[in-house]
């Protein structure tokens, strides 16, 4: 058994479609969700699976090896990040080397780096009229959405597209395409 756990920060949408696609199988699952942030809305969302949480504070993620330790305590097999807002400790990466996986709402390199996330990212789309925008999912290394890239989906972006409509044909490749390369990526561990 594979074992799964999320990071989030906010309302958990992409964390509920990853709950989703694995819940009936027995081969992997995820096990663990923690966020940064005790209003999030994805605490509710993994409510729904059944699915512990575990709620922590920055001093917890930056100055304590707690988070590693719940982690390893939960044998966790990858780490995936959906919308989680803050840069990955060292501990976590050097244990974690290329079983972390995030994904950034728009064709990296571009639009991506501290700063470029969210409303952000569309809105930049939008102010430089691009063609396209779409999904990133990569490796986390110790840089905000540099590391090695697994999969990009890209959408088209209309002129008339505002950053809403731009982040809603966002969301749509995050929700069809998320699961699935994660599925790719666990099933590649040994």
């Amino acid at each position: 058994m594979k074992r799964i756990a999320i990071f989030a920060s906010g309302s958990g949408s992409n964390a509920e479609k990853i709950c989703e696609y694995f819940e009936d199988r027995t081969d992997v699952q995820v096990n663990l969700i923690l966020t940064n942030n005790p209003q999030a809305g994805v605490i509710q969302r993994a409510r729904k699976f059944h699915i512990p949480v575990v709620v922590f504070d920055r001093k917890i993620f930056y100055e304590t090896d707690r988070i590693l330790e719940i982690l390893k305590n939960n044998q966790v097999d990858l780490i995936v990040l959906a919308g989680f807002m803050m840069l990955i400790p060292a501990s976590l990466l050097g244990t974690y080397a290329e079983k972390m996986v995030n994904i950034h709402p728009a064709l990296l390199p571009k639009y991506g780096g501290k700063g470029m996330y969210g409303h952000f990212v569309h809105e930049a789309v939008v102010a430089n009229a691009e063609k396209e925008s779409g999904i990133t999912i990569h490796f986390v290394n110790e840089n905000y959405d540099e590391g090695n890239i697994i999969y990009q989906a890209s959408c088209e972006v209309s002129e008339t597209d505002s950053p809403d409509d731009v982040a809603k044909k966002v969301q749509v490749l995050e929700h069809e395409h998320f699961p699935r390369i994660i599925d790719e990526v666990v099933s590649k561990l040994n």
